[in-house]
């Protein structure tokens, strides 16, 4: 650990490690050196070897996001063990809205794809310990228990092994998921809309392929997804998103298996098949939460520290790595400027560019989300000849498909 760093990243996951592992070229180009601070311990297989697990989380990934990571160098790596999404699939059940799009309409090899979060992150981590990524200390397991900012640096307290080291840095950046007693410590407000409602997440498996479909299901009760994942030992796995009413959440994840699948099976129905098994699942509350300073003199708050959105439409990964790339991109320019990293103005025209691209997507998913759970008969009208709309009108599908995929955004510059 050394007294001084240009850039502390505060949280080792999926958002900080790809930041780190974006400004390793431009760092050693232009003698820069970052440390990451992660809570928990480095793994000990550090081979990189791909073990599915029926239970793997996942997530969706926007073509977009492959435009990032290959910038970055890992998409020919990560690509190995990747699900793509060739079409998908909306509708609103009991209503006769749909709307199909595939891959093969938009030109692409893919409408998004799916990654198991344990291979991303070994993919990143694996990055991280490669002879050209020196310039990077990943610092496990420590936390930082206090920042002190300062006219010219940011002070901060590393626990680690039991003993308090203090460093210096040009900028902190925080990604260290929800909330945290530091970030209250340094007076990071935040505004929360709770949507009354739970993700419940798991995988299922159909008794047919998937044939690397999504499904986007809005039900009366919330909406639902599954998403296509690599098969086990020959059997077809999904990964399912079920949004589930505050009231319910107790009753649906206490069912048996097999009364679980049969209340999933009611409420999606069978266009994705039977569902025959399902593994462990999880829940969380859903809310719509947006930091009120995602910037300030020497810091910066990203990733779920800085927004969560209802996972309808899995953008907020893709949002929160968009905006990755566009703070590599400042910095690197800053830096070879000679401009101070936690320089005001280079960390506000980073979120003044983020800022719309943030409020689009927020827009968007908090506004699809109130509209599909809406039974007036206007509304449902009007969103059913919206999907029916999208469905047979090529240009409105491919506009939509373009915004969804992330292919509407300037590709990044982080060399």
């Amino acid at each position: 650990m050394r007294e001084h760093y240009d850039l502390v990243i505060i949280g080792g996951g999926m958002v900080g490690a790809s930041l780190a592992v974006a400004m390793i070229a431009a760092a050693r180009r232009l003698g820069m050196s970052i440390a990451v601070i992660e809570a928990f311990a480095m793994p000990d297989d550090q081979a990189l070897e791909y073990q599915p697990s029926y239970d793997g989380r996942a997530t969706a990934l926007a073509y977009g996001s492959r435009t990032i990571y290959q910038q970055i160098g890992i998409w020919d790596t990560l690509a190995a063990e990747l699900t793509p999404i060739d079409q998908i699939h909306v509708s609103d059940r009991g209503h006769f809205g749909a709307a199909r799009m595939n891959a093969r309409d938009e030109g692409v090899d893919a409408l998004g794809y799916v990654v198991e979060n344990h291979w991303l992150g070994k993919v990143l981590l694996n990055k991280l310990s490669q002879p050209e990524a020196e310039v990077v200390d990943y610092i496990c397991p420590a936390t930082v228990t206090d920042i002190q900012f300062q006219p010219q640096q940011v002070q901060v307290v590393v626990e680690k092994d039991g003993q308090a080291t203090q460093l210096t840095t040009e900028l902190v950046l925080m990604s260290d998921g929800g909330r945290s007693e530091l970030r209250e410590k340094i007076g990071l407000g935040y505004r929360d809309t709770s949507y009354q409602q739970y993700a419940v997440v798991a995988n299922v498996t159909p008794d047919r392929p998937h044939q690397q479909v999504a499904w986007e299901r809005f039900t009366d009760a919330g909406p639902m997804a599954l998403l296509p994942l690599s098969d086990i030992a020959g059997e077809p796995r999904c990964g399912l998103v079920w949004t589930v009413p505050d009231d319910d959440i107790a009753e649906v994840l206490g069912l048996e298996d097999e009364d679980f699948l049969d209340l999933l099976q009611q409420r999606f129905g069978y266009r994705a098949g039977r569902f025959v098994k399902v593994g462990e699942r999880a829940s969380y509350p859903l809310k719509l939460s947006l930091a009120e300073e995602q910037v300030r003199s020497g810091l910066v708050v990203l990733g779920n520290a800085a927004h969560a959105l209802h996972p309808i439409a899995g953008q907020g990964y893709n949002l929160a790595l968009r905006g990755v790339a566009a703070l590599a991109e400042k910095l690197i320019d800053a830096r070879e400027r000679q401009v101070s990293l936690g320089d005001l103005e280079v960390l506000q025209a980073y979120y003044q560019r983020q800022s719309s691209d943030q409020q689009r997507t927020i827009g968007f998913s908090d506004l699809t989300m109130k509209l599909f759970s809406n039974d007036h008969p206007a509304l449902t009208l009007g969103r059913d000849l919206g999907l029916q709309l999208l469905d047979i009108c090529s240009p409105a599908r491919t506009l939509f498909a373009r915004s969804a995929m992330g292919i509407d955004q300037p590709a990044p510059k982080l060399k």
